[in-house]
């Protein structure tokens, strides 16, 4: 692993990092394939864990998303499409993970940084939660349907139209209202460590078996073709002008095409 991603294995409770506190813990690339061989060598039994956490460095972010550089150069439908296939599979791994996850959240927690989160079993958080999908204001690009079902799953259909729509931000309390956050903790991840020692003297196939399962019955339902919808917002003006106005730190002029 490298220094902004980082994985320890303590007692069989695996532990990630997520440090690049400086960027609010944006993900690479880079970070992406870590993140994915760590699920798959668990899957596979080359790592022996009974459960995992995944945390954010520093006390801002748990992660803000995908880092802008990551999208120099996405310019054709085939970029586009092997992008989000590449979250894809990322998270598709992340949520295959044969022991229970817990994310322990600090502060912000969007875009890719939230679907991360939405992939674990389970989520705890501060006071300073800030969580949602603000693309519409931001980029403008757009999630895949498997993404979409992932929300789908945890907020319902009307609070995510809400979310995506409006590009707000869900805090601590609305969090905890629609169960989005299983838990509120000062020190997230020293709860999410409590909850590991718990998850360590259940029956290992028990949750497994209950994991997947529900994971194959959202997966059978979110089987959606999206190729064109995502091809369409990807290789937009509007696209392009959305990381501008990001790295320019100002609002973007939308044209809709």
């Amino acid at each position: 692993m490298t220094s902004e991603l980082t994985f320890v294995n303590d007692n069989d409770v695996g532990l990630i990092t997520l440090n690049r506190p400086h960027k609010r813990n944006a993900l690479t690339l880079s970070m992406y394939d870590q993140l994915a061989e760590i699920c798959q060598d668990i899957i596979d039994g080359r790592v022996a864990l009974r459960a995992m956490i995944i945390t954010g460095a520093g006390d801002k972010a748990f992660a803000a998303g995908t880092d802008i550089s990551s999208f120099e150069g996405l310019i054709s439908a085939d970029d586009a499409l092997k992008y989000e296939q590449m979250m894809d599979r990322v998270l598709g791994l992340f949520e295959s993970v044969p022991v229970p996850t817990v994310a322990a959240i600090r502060g912000a927690c969007t875009g890719g940084g939230a679907a991360i989160a939405l992939c674990c079993d389970l989520r705890i958080a501060d006071d300073n939660l800030q969580f949602g999908f603000p693309i519409a204001r931001t980029l403008g690009n757009c999630l895949s349907t498997r993404n979409l079902a992932r929300i789908v799953e945890s907020l319902g259909a009307s609070l995510t139209r809400d979310i995506l729509l409006t590009a707000r931000l869900i805090r601590i309390d609305e969090a905890l209202d629609v169960r989005l956050v299983s838990e509120f903790h000062e020190e997230p991840l020293k709860r999410a460590l409590e909850l590991a020692e718990t998850f360590k003297q259940h029956a290992p196939l028990t949750m497994a078996a209950s994991k997947e399962g529900l994971r194959r019955i959202r997966q059978q339902w979110a089987a959606v073709a999206d190729d064109d919808l995502i091809v369409e917002c990807y290789t937009s003006e509007d696209f392009r002008e959305g990381q501008k106005a990001f790295l320019e730190k100002r609002t973007p002029l939308w044209k809709g095409r």
